[in-house]
């Protein structure tokens, strides 16, 4: 993946995900956005982030592939011709989602297990346990729908300084994810969240 891809879905995450996060997290909801560019010039198409509160079913990336699909199919670039940024490991629905969308790829800051430890909400590698027998998350990463990406493991693969750039802007990330987290686990209680 090229540097300035990298970059430019750090950008989107700092500008365009956390802001919307961080509105929908005061009102109970969890930590996870997504946002889809076009492949062309890596402009952004749309963001969205979690609700929910409003359906259990609207998780970020969900939420986000309804927002592209409200787009007048004349002004709505294929999937394929886009680029899937999600700020979690996907769960398992959310796969199913993206590839149901179409989309030949997805990116995401922050692992599975990360997002079970440091953000202490466990579902993802839960239900991929439980449900389809699939140890630490154990889903073909490339596979004939799409190719996953995990953007720490392609800054860790760069040379400095650009690695340690890039990775003070992911510990930036960490921190404001912390603190949303933070505040969900503080409210989550309050939600009628099924998994909370």
């Amino acid at each position: 993946m090229k540097l300035d891809i990298i970059a430019r879905l750090l950008d989107v995450l700092e500008r365009d995900v956390v802001p919307l996060t961080r509105a929908r997290v005061r009102e109970g909801n969890k930590i996870f956005g997504a946002a889809v560019l076009r492949k062309s010039d890596l402009g952004l198409v749309v963001a969205g982030t979690n609700l929910e509160t409003q359906c259990p079913l609207w998780h970020g990336e969900v939420t986000t592939i309804q927002t592209l699909y409200e787009i007048p199919r004349a002004g709505r670039p294929p999937a394929k011709d886009c680029l899937f940024l999600s700020s979690h490991e996907p769960c398992s629905m959310c796969l199913s989602a993206i590839t149901w969308a179409g989309f030949d790829n997805f990116y995401y800051l922050f692992r599975y297990d990360e997002t079970r430890d440091a953000f202490q909400i466990p579902h993802d590698l839960r239900i991929l346990r439980e449900v389809f027998r699939c140890d630490d998350g154990g889903y073909a990463r490339e596979n004939v729908y799409w190719k996953s990406h995990d953007i720490v493991d392609e800054i860790e693969a760069r040379a400095e300084p650009a690695r340690a750039e890039l990775l003070t802007r992911v510990e930036e990330l960490r921190r404001l994810y912390a603190d949303l987290s933070a505040h969900y686990q503080s409210i989550k209680t309050e939600s009628e969240i099924p998994l909370s």
